[in-house]
């Protein structure tokens, strides 16, 4: 938690800081402290997409940047620069903090989003290949990796906000998977500097602007963006406002260099976003030529605005030269039926950054109630804007009209799924408009209103982040860690196949192992037995798989469950963890298997009938073998039950099927066995509680689920159809039985995993 949630925001601020500063130096400017870390940020990602375009130079980008930022501060040392104004600081960490809450607030530093979108799972291998390789990607084996990498990175996807997350976490030492999240809330921070600065154009008083800024930070849609790892939403709209806030000096006399900050933010906005990012840029900067021909004339604007396109061009090369004008996306751009992983599409009036629900595809249980908070923003946010133009505060209105116009703009011609995202991206002005009225209406003497608009958007905001917070779905770190384990002990030893639905494993911690998973981005086709293939999202049982298909994978990946099958024979286990096994087989593959698998999707084990034990002895004559795995039943109990009966004496594994959010308990006889909690597991995944010692007979059983409380993630849907699960012995405790063909008829009266036939 520590490497994390201190360490990297402390080590990947310092250093924007310090590009902040050199940028300054270089320009022979002085620039605002506020915007310092947002302009360097800026130029880690302009300077890093340059390095990580090709092989030879990505391994260059850490060491670059580390250098370049250690420069920036030792200048500003020397100098006597670069102190952030205290209130602008202090409203900057209190966002990182509100961000960080549902996270830093579970006790483990993980990220969030899990089983709620996939996205970060692709983040994170598109910073693992571009901070190594570049775009490069020579060398990669088929896999669910290396088609992550291919459908992004072959296709031009811009990878400016990955830059600075891989230097960050390589300065640390740390997996971008547990530095992602902070790494989305530094830059919420950045944006909470930028509002501070532009909120200075109306509020002159430091306090109320760091108010200001804390709350219109955190509206509401990109609050619930972030918690689904919205990583381009919260980056974008923080360049946006640090653009903004630039573009005062980028129209001040002087040479045209004063231009050159304001092109580096709306070069790295491109990074981001791609080129299509312009649209976002254009309704901004149109605004401010108004303004700048007053300032500076027209010939002088032309001029600016020429060295101004000309620097932002040549700055945004590796964005244009590399991919197109927008995206690879699996949803149509445009389509009105493409929705991605929301419901449907998002109210509009989400764009007034309150939305009180815990997931924000879903409509407010109080929706009256948020319509009229949102209305009461918007009312309030019209006050602000309309001091700002009659005040002359230009860049707030260019900054609120832009964003909100090119929002429109997307809007009207998007799909749903791109609509949300500049909703999201958007949603910012309204509270930050609104909020700015309030401190107008208690300037000007009008105390009672200025007190109900602010109470009304800050309590707002707050109402509706605290139901994001309960209902948040944090990975769960310690199955994943398993998986890093893992992915270090098979490096080189693929391919590999994950049967559970888990992209992060798939496309991130087993990659130096060819993972496939076997219901998403499949290089091979993988079919089951009767020939379907799995849906994404969901798990199959190794018994399930087409053995030919199965035997190509020399290791496999299993989630342990009480329902999963044996391996057929040729595979042995490895390695065990508390929720995942490693099994492996020999390099090359396996002659053709006689498997009969047995069981179905809850108990493993089944008894085979006569004629088929018959029919595989009879197909390796009577010098063959068949292999048999013994496999006692499993006991499923509802969480409301009260009683249960086993036959025999011995050790049970006691199981979970479904998730826990919130704790879930269980009790036998009236002693604990084991609980679960922050446990979020894919369709058909099982939470290991406990082990417990039974004799045969009767026994007391009680199951309790806590419900929604104050940690985060505790009010997450769990879903229907969850059940508490003993086993006797679960795939890696069994045995393999070995009998003559020639005695076959004995397997007709037990009770087996699966039955094989082995030639002589």
């Amino acid at each position: 938690m520590v490497t994390s949630w201190i360490l990297f925001p402390v080590v990947l601020g310092a250093l924007c800081v310090g590009w902040g500063l050199l940028a300054g130096s270089l320009v022979r400017l002085r620039l605002p402290g506020a915007l310092l870390p947002g302009l360097g940020m800026a130029c880690v990602v302009v300077v890093g997409q340059f390095l990580v375009v090709l092989d030879a130079t990505a391994e260059l980008a850490t060491p670059v940047i580390a250098a370049g930022g250690a420069a920036g501060l030792a200048l500003g040392l020397i100098r006597r620069v670069g102190r952030p104004p205290a209130w602008a600081v202090l409203a900057a960490v209190a966002v990182f903090g509100v961000y960080g809450a549902p996270i830093v607030f579970s006790g483990e530093a993980t990220f969030a989003g899990f089983i709620r979108l996939d996205d970060t799972a692709t983040w994170m291998a598109l910073t693992d290949r571009v901070m190594e390789h570049g775009r490069s990607l020579d060398g990669l084996a088929p896999s669910t990796y290396e088609a992550t990498l291919s459908f992004n990175l072959g296709a031009g996807y811009p990878v400016g906000a990955f830059v600075p997350l891989g230097v960050g976490a390589a300065l640390v030492g740390e997996d971008v998977a547990w530095v992602i999240q902070p790494y989305m809330a530094l830059w919420a921070a950045l944006l909470a500097l930028a509002l501070w600065r532009l909120a200075g154009g109306l509020v002159e008083d430091a306090r109320a602007r760091a108010a200001v800024a804390f709350v219109a930070a955190q509206p509401a849609l990109l609050y619930g963006y972030y918690l689904w790892g919205g990583i381009k939403e919260v980056a974008a709209i923080a360049l946006i406002a640090t653009l903004a806030a630039l573009l005062r000096l980028a129209v001040s006399k002087g040479s045209h260099r004063r231009a050159l900050p304001a092109a580096l933010a709306a070069a790295a906005l491109l990074g981001v976003l791609s080129g299509g990012g312009a649209v976002w840029l254009a309704p901004l900067l149109a605004g401010v030529a108004v303004v700048g021909t007053g300032r500076l004339g027209d010939a002088q604007l032309a001029g600016r605005a020429l060295f101004f396109g000309a620097a932002a061009a040549l700055l945004s090369l590796p964005v244009f030269l590399t991919g197109g004008l927008l995206p690879p996306t699996s949803s149509p751009l445009t389509a009105g039926d493409a929705i991605g992983n929301l419901a449907g599409p998002l109210d509009p009036l989400q764009i007034g950054g309150i939305w009180p629900v815990g997931d924000f595809r879903l409509e407010p249980a109080h929706t009256e109630l948020a319509y009229i908070l949102v209305l009461a923003a918007a009312g309030a946010a019209l006050v602000g804007l309309l001091a700002a133009a009659s005040r002359g505060a230009w860049q707030i209105v260019a900054f609120s009209c832009g964003t909100l116009a090119a929002a429109l703009g997307i809007a009207l011609v998007g799909s749903p799924w791109v609509e949300g995202k500049a909703l999201a991206t958007a949603s910012v002005v309204i509270p930050f408009a609104a909020l700015l009225g309030a401190c107008v209406l208690w300037g000007s003497g009008r105390r009672a209103p200025a007190i109900l608009a602010g109470a009304l958007v800050v309590g707002g905001v707050a109402w509706s982040n605290a139901l994001a917070y309960r209902d948040v779905s944090l990975a769960p770190r310690q199955q994943l860690a398993e998986l890093e384990q893992i992915g270090t002990m098979i490096a080189g030893e693929g391919p590999t196949l994950m049967t559970e639905y888990n992209p992060y494993g798939a496309r991130h911690f087993l990659r130096e192992g060819d993972p496939e998973g076997i219901s998403e981005l499949r290089r091979r086709r993988i079919p089951l037995r009767d020939g379907t293939r799995v849906p994404k999202g969901l798990m199959a049982d190794t018994d399930e798989v087409s053995p030919e298909a199965l035997l190509l994978y020399r290791s496999l990946v299993l989630r342990r469950s009480p329902a999963q099958s044996r391996p057929p024979s040729p595979y042995e286990p490895v390695w065990r963890g508390e929720h995942y096994e490693l099994w492996q087989r020999p390099a090359g593959v396996p002659d053709e298997l006689r498997h009969h698998p047995l069981g179905g999707d809850l108990d493993p084990g089944g008894r085979p009938r006569c004629s088929r034990v018959r029919a595989l002895a009879s197909g390796v004559g009577p010098r063959g073998t068949l292999l048999a795995v013994p496999r006692e039943p499993v006991l499923s109990l509802a969480l409301g039950d009260s009683a249960f009966r086993v036959r025999a004496d011995g050790e049970y594994e006691v199981w979970l099927r479904g998730p826990a959010s919130s704790e879930v308990a269980v009790e036998i006889d009236g002693a604990p066995v084991g609980r679960a909690r922050q446990a979020l597991v894919n369709a058909g995944g099982y939470v290991h509680l406990g082990s417990v010692s039974l004799a045969a007979g009767s026994h007391a059983f009680a199951a309790s689920d806590a419900g929604p409380g104050l940690r985060p993630g505790s009010g997450a849907p769990v879903g229907a159809g969850r059940a508490v699960v003993l086993s006797r012995a679960a795939a890696f405790d069994t045995r393999i039985e070995r009998v003559p063909a020639s005695r076959a008829a004995r397997l007709c009266d037990g009770r087996y995993d699966w039955v094989e036939a082995l030639p002589p």
